[in-house]
């Protein structure tokens, strides 16, 4: 790592609920929160961001948010991200099949004419040579209102920041995730 996290009682109290809700939740303090914690009021406009994104209620299923996670990890080259949301994705679609098959989904019977759309935009917004098309726009309003791609836009931009931060700290995976998950993005 680029830059070391520091100890947990150096972090400030407010910070610490959240430390211990990762705990309990994936058995281990996540090192991306520490590191964001190294300035906490940065550290809490992501955190209530991941939590407007992640919530409940959005109008992005829990199997496409996490399509949408792990291949932004996979083409940002992002070990900890690949790791943990390749765990969550195969949680979410109840098998591990999709996380395999995702750095091949092209050319997989798996994903279904929603996830491929869905795909093929996250891939040409984190790919800025490739970029989104009018397309990329046209095929998801098959699916989506204006709102929804809203949503869906915010989701991939959100998960580039975030796998752009740890892999430019170089965030090693946590251990959460021990599936060949690819990294190579189709072509």
């Amino acid at each position: 790592m680029r830059v070391n996290v520091k100890p947990l009682k150096q972090y400030p109290f407010w910070l610490k609920p959240f430390f211990a809700t990762q705990k309990k939740n994936y058995g281990q303090v996540l090192i991306p929160g520490m590191l964001w914690g190294r300035s906490p009021k940065l550290f809490a406009a992501v955190a209530c961001l991941y939590g407007v994104i992640n919530r409940r209620r959005s109008p992005i299923t829990p199997v496409i948010r996490s399509l949408v996670t792990v291949k932004v990890s996979q083409i940002n080259a992002c070990h900890f991200c690949v790791d943990i949301n390749s765990m969550t994705l195969a949680k979410r679609a109840g098998s591990e099949d999709k996380v395999l098959a995702l750095h091949n989904w092209r050319h997989s019977d798996l994903f279904d004419d929603i996830e491929r759309a869905v795909l093929a935009y996250t891939e040409a917004m984190t790919d800025t040579q490739q970029g989104v098309t009018d397309q990329h726009t046209k095929d998801l309003k098959a699916w989506f209102n204006d709102d929804e791609l809203v949503e869906l836009t915010g989701l991939i931009a959100f998960q580039n920041m975030s796998a752009k931060f740890n892999a430019a700290l170089d965030v090693p995976s946590q251990g959460f995730c021990h599936l060949p998950t690819g990294s190579q993005q189709d072509g």
